[in-house]
């Protein structure tokens, strides 16, 4: 391999000088030193490539990719110095621009302190999987069930594997969820995939653990990201909807009507109304935020009511009604005279032509009879 690499860094940013030739046998080792950077969040990655004789098809394309997932990460890839058979290739291939080829690296080279990087040291991996994972964990299948070393080899592997879950975590990072809460679930992705592979089978653990990963990654999603359970046939269809809806938007240059998604998902224009009103669902709002449409500061808390103290008497006056209907119609009339006419006894007795002694006592027989009542009831 005709490859050598030497790094300088800075507090936020990383140079790597290659000198050689970055082919198609070279280029992983770059890559993999490059996934190192991004893992350690590092802002920016530059590549010197100034002494570099040649740059084949293959390293050209590392280089595309590991610059999109720099953009992904939120970091980003520069390649510098190409001059040159290295420069009129990556012009051929579409590729110097995009690289930021022909802009200018601010980093005086009196302030590179050029570490030189051990390639016979750095472990490809198959795509982000580190190398050995599947035979350290054939070696930990063969061991006895009860030995200790099979504990050992499980927390190396999953020590080893934790970047590459994590990089798969932070595909799904879109701000909506914590990244940190992503990398866990990540890593109990990882935990139960390395559980659960069976070295026998002759499969390599990356193409295993992946899916698993990404499959639990989901599931927080669909179970645990959302303030409000949907039921399944709406998680289904505002996942439907959504992919159409982007889709659409990059083939048309703006944003879909409803029915341009319902064509294309072969959905109802209802269906989709639907499942726009689901996502709008997916996350229940702030009683502390502003009221729409208010000047003022009150907040959507302001615009709910509270408990009536007329609420807990509903009860009573209905079984009232129906044990007043119960008494002779004179005492109804005495108890409506006091009670909603507020006359006094004597009053209710020049009316109906008794006593106020007389009233006073059908008044205290009526009371206990609706009060013993109410009390059974």
């Amino acid at each position: 391999m005709e490859l050598t690499i030497t790094m300088s860094q800075r507090p936020d940013a990383t140079l790597l000088e290659c000198a050689g030739v970055l082919d198609y046998a070279s280029a992983p080792y770059l890559r993999q030193i490059v996934f190192e950077q991004f893992d350690a969040r590092t802002a920016h990655v530059a590549v010197d490539v100034t002494q570099v004789r040649l740059v084949d098809a293959a390293a050209i394309k590392i280089l595309l990719y590991l610059h999109r997932r720099g953009e992904q990460l939120d970091a980003g890839l520069q390649v510098t110095g190409a001059a040159g058979v290295a420069l009129s290739a990556l012009e051929i291939a579409g590729a110097a621009k995009q690289l930021g080829v022909y802009d200018q690296l601010d980093w005086p080279v009196q302030e590179r302190d050029r570490r030189p990087v051990d390639l016979d040291a750095v472990e490809l991996g198959h795509g982000q999987w580190p190398a050995g994972v599947t035979e350290s964990l054939l070696r930990m299948a063969q061991l006895p069930a009860g030995d200790r070393g099979r504990a050992r080899v499980r927390d190396q592997v999953i020590e080893r594997c934790l970047p590459a879950a994590h990089r798969l975590a932070r595909r799904y990072d879109s701000g909506s969820e914590p990244a940190a809460d992503l990398a866990q679930v990540a890593a109990l992705g990882l935990i139960k995939a390395v559980d659960g592979f069976d070295p026998q089978h002759g499969t390599e653990f990356g193409p295993y653990a992946t899916p698993t990963i990404t499959g639990e990654l989901k599931r927080h999603f669909r179970d645990r990201a959302s303030g409000i359970r949907l039921p399944r046939r709406l998680q289904e269809l505002r996942m439907a909807v959504n992919q159409a809806r982007d889709g659409l938007t990059q083939q048309l240059g703006r944003s879909p009507t409803v029915n341009d998604i319902a064509h294309e998902t072969g959905l109802t224009d209802e269906q989709v109304i639907e499942a726009m009103e689901a996502t709008r669902a997916y996350r229940p709002l702030s009683l502390d935020v502003p009221t729409p449409g208010m000047d003022d500061d009150s907040t959507m808390l302001d615009t709910i009511g509270g408990d009536s103290p007329e609420f807990g008497l509903v009860e009573y006056r209905e079984s009232l009604k129906r044990l007043i209907s119960r008494l002779p119609g004179r005492e109804q009339r005495i108890l409506s005279l006091r009670f909603y006419g507020n006359l006094s006894q004597l009053e209710i007795a020049k009316q109906v032509g008794l006593s106020q002694m007389h009233v006073s006592r059908l008044l205290a027989h009526s009371l206990d009879f609706l009060r013993r009542h109410l009390q059974d009831d």
